[in-house]
């Protein structure tokens, strides 16, 4: 049996090791399932928010949350002109039309903001509608009137005078029960409808509508304050995270095990210079000096993962991997490739590097979730990738719009679970590969 296979077999005993390998697993299928339910230029447009969202209510917790607790809180509702009523009645030059939006509102808090799209097509002369808001009970309140352009968005909500004639806010107002005297509203659940009475000035011309009354829970983890949905950029945040991991500690370890089997079989001046380069890098900070870069230069997130890379080559790891390396130098195989004319390259890369690998491998699994630490510490200090989303992106935008002092902590929970988590994996399986490869552990 091979060392590798009598590695795998070991490693099957610690239960560390199978719940490390099962998350790391499952942070492989999210990435998988990432970036091909959402394409990247499709995550990158979604992240940029703007019209994109304007369905999707600010900064609503996640369903999940509501439903852990009993309650009934809002979801987002919507009605459009495609499933409204629609009546005509024609005069010379034009025609009135009314159009009913119907929607049901079973819920038991009131929603977070109420908004009204309109669509107008004329050539001339732009149409002219009023709005009434009839509730379950039969009452009826008049939202005004109003001229239509092309594209019109009515916001409810932040009708000032509106807020005057129902004492409370709009969206409060429009769905408690009217009936109920008690200072603090209450929801009248029910059938709602929105009448639109519009004067068409042209005979082709036409208005659609849809009405959006925005709920306080969305999705499974929620939105931000710029109606984003948090779950595109915590799943498209898993593949970077684990590329960024990935990339940075294939780079160093491999390099880094190279050259410290370069100076050991060259020796003299060139085991001497890699050793100062060390020693010099060792005393580097590489947090402040990606910090300069990114404020002096770029925040690109390959251009960090290259400075990650090139600053990580010289480090401490050569020393090790040297001591290491230094008695393999004189063994017996080593001097048999020599007489059998092996080249020097040959006998770094195919019988030196070759036998400490068992030991970089632990090394090199728990080094990949320090690299992803590392790439959300830059974005959550301002400093990554403007154009990808990220956990250290979502985490950032949380703390410049102070959520846990709002109340707002899945915004919070969630990035964090997941580096949590990845860095739980990754652990586990590392320190498990140490026990089974390292052989003054495994008798421990």
């Amino acid at each position: 049996m091979s060392p590798w296979s009598e590695g795998l077999r070991r490693l099957r005993r610690y239960p560390s090791a199978v719940a490390g390998m099962l998350i790391i697993l499952a942070l492989l299928g999210t990435a998988i399932y990432a970036v091909t339910a959402i394409p990247y230029s499709e995550a990158q447009k979604l992240w940029r928010g703007g019209e994109v969202w304007q369905d999707l209510p600010v900064n609503a917790a996640p369903v999940w949350t509501d439903r852990l607790f009993g309650g009934n809180a809002p979801r987002t509702v919507k009605a459009g002109s495609e499933a409204a009523e629609r009546e005509f009645a024609a005069f010379d030059g034009g025609r009135i039309e009314e159009q009913t939006l119907r929607f049901d509102f079973p819920y038991d808090d009131f929603p977070g903001e109420i908004n009204l799209f309109l669509q107008a097509e004329f050539e001339q002369r732009p149409p002219f509608v009023r709005m009434s808001w009839h509730r379950p009970d039969g009452s009826e309140v008049a939202l005004g009137s109003r001229r239509v352009s092309a594209e019109e968005r009515v916001s409810i909500s932040q009708d000032q005078g509106l807020e005057g004639r129902l004492g409370h806010a709009p969206q409060v107002g429009l769905f408690s029960d009217a009936d109920v005297e008690d200072p603090e509203p209450r929801v009248l659940p029910g059938t709602y409808e929105l009448v639109l009475e519009t004067v068409h000035f042209e005979p082709e011309g036409r208005m659609d509508a849809e009405l959006v009354a925005y709920g306080q829970v969305h999705g499974l983890f929620g939105t931000d304050h710029q109606r984003r949905d948090l779950s595109v950029a915590l799943l498209w945040g898993t593949p970077v995270a684990l590329a960024f991991g990935l990339i940075a500690a294939v780079g160093t370890t491999i390099t880094t095990l190279i050259i410290a089997a370069a100076g050991v079989w060259y020796g003299g001046w060139v085991d001497a210079a890699i050793q100062r380069l060390t020693e010099v890098n060792i005393i580097l900070p590489l947090l402040p000096i990606l910090v300069m870069v990114g404020t002096l230069y770029s925040t690109s997130i390959w251009l960090m993962l290259g400075v990650v890379v090139a600053l990580g080559i010289f480090s401490a790891g050569i020393k090790m991997y040297r001591a290491m390396l230094l008695p393999i130098r004189q063994a017996p195989y080593i001097e048999a490739a020599r007489a059998y004319g092996a080249g020097s390259p040959r006998i770094v890369l195919r019988y030196m590097v070759p036998r400490i690998l068992p030991v970089l491998i632990p090394t090199f699994v728990t080094l990949i979730p320090t690299y992803v630490f590392l790439e959300a510490s830059l974005a959550v200090l301002g400093l990554g990738d403007p154009v990808l989303p990220t956990w250290g992106k979502v985490l950032h935008d949380a703390q410049a719009q102070s959520a846990l002092y709002h109340g707002f902590y899945y915004w919070v929970v969630s990035p964090a679970a997941l580096l949590m988590l990845t860095g739980l994996g990754f652990a586990m399986l590392g320190f498990a590969l140490d026990r089974v490869f390292n052989p003054r552990l495994r008798n421990l």
